[in-house]
């Protein structure tokens, strides 16, 4: 039996996102950049021979044949044409609905991941391209690095970013991305912007102002970060709910966490540290499992 233990699915945070049109299909045009995280969830792959695909544990709310995880699965034998299955053994830390990204990262570590245990051999252009089946977000986290985004977020380029130290907020709250972006108070025509101007400091989140009228805990977290004495700057990430800052230290980022209100905390906020990175942890453990030729084991 092949069994494959501790595959990455790192969060990302959106440093900006413009909204700026909507194309005749409904979908929008957007830009903004995708920063990696070094935190996020961890899946485990266990190979079965009779094409069988399950996913554990149960997630409420969210049906088993509905998950990301198990229809990147499914897409991938479908496109492969293998025999075998998988049991997947998600390991969930990042909220749903929390705009980091999670649902469509676990995804792309499926496709990573499977990819190799089946021995499919597809390219990393042909497995984003599936990717992008399953959301728009997904192939950043297959390609594996930091990028610019434009179209609806999948015409991607490779940015080296700074690998900050970000708090990251996340109130007892979900967010429904189709509703913001439904939203008919929701900005659609922000002049398109440059790298260069992004990495001058120019940008911002045109979702924001939309979340924060409709939810007021995410008003509130943003509140506290940006009012506070350690915090350089402070942003939703994508439709919320989460929110983030940069901090200059690790004390001022600790600081931040130590801050958050007792309330808060009683009431299921909660607050975590995370690094930058520009290369994918999942990139780095492919490449692991395969300099160690422990794939399969």
């Amino acid at each position: 039996m092949k069994r494959s233990m501790e595959w990455p699915a790192p969060a990302k945070l959106n440093l900006f996102l413009h909204v700026i049109g909507r194309r005749a299909d409904g979908y929008h045009e957007l830009q903004m950049v995708f920063q990696l995280l070094d935190r996020g969830d961890m899946l485990d792959f266990v190979v079965r021979a009779d094409g069988q695909i399950t996913r554990q544990p149960e997630i409420p709310g969210v049906p088993m044949e509905q998950d990301l995880v198990v229809r990147a699965a499914k897409a991938l034998q479908a496109e492969s044409g293998s025999a075998q299955g998988v049991d997947i053994f998600l390991h969930k830390t990042l909220p749903m609905g929390g705009g980091l990204g999670g649902g469509s990262s676990d995804a792309a570590t499926t496709l990573v991941a499977l990819n190799a245990l089946w021995d499919c051999g597809f390219s990393v252009d042909r497995l984003a391209q599936m990717g992008l089946s399953l959301g728009a977000d997904v192939p950043v986290f297959v390609r594996g690095h930091s990028a610019w985004a434009e179209g609806v977020g999948e015409a991607l380029t490779p940015l080296d970013l700074p690998e900050a130290l970000f708090v990251v907020i996340c109130p007892p709250v979900s967010v429904a991305t189709a509703e913001i972006f439904s939203a008919p108070e929701l900005t659609r025509n922000t002049p398109k912007t440059t790298i260069p101007r992004f990495l001058s400091g120019a940008g911002g989140n045109d979702c924001e102002s939309v979340v924060c009228a409709r939810v007021p805990e995410v008003a509130e977290t943003l509140h506290f970060l940006r009012e506070h004495a350690s915090v350089i700057w402070a942003r939703m990430t994508g439709t919320g709910a989460c929110c983030f800052a940069v901090c200059a230290s690790e004390e001022d980022a600790n600081q931040v966490v130590k801050d958050l209100p007792r309330a808060w905390v009683q009431a299921g906020w909660s607050a975590w540290i995370a690094q930058g990175r520009n290369r994918s942890p999942l990139l780095s453990r492919l490449e692991q499992f395969q300099r160690d030729g422990i794939l399969g084991v």
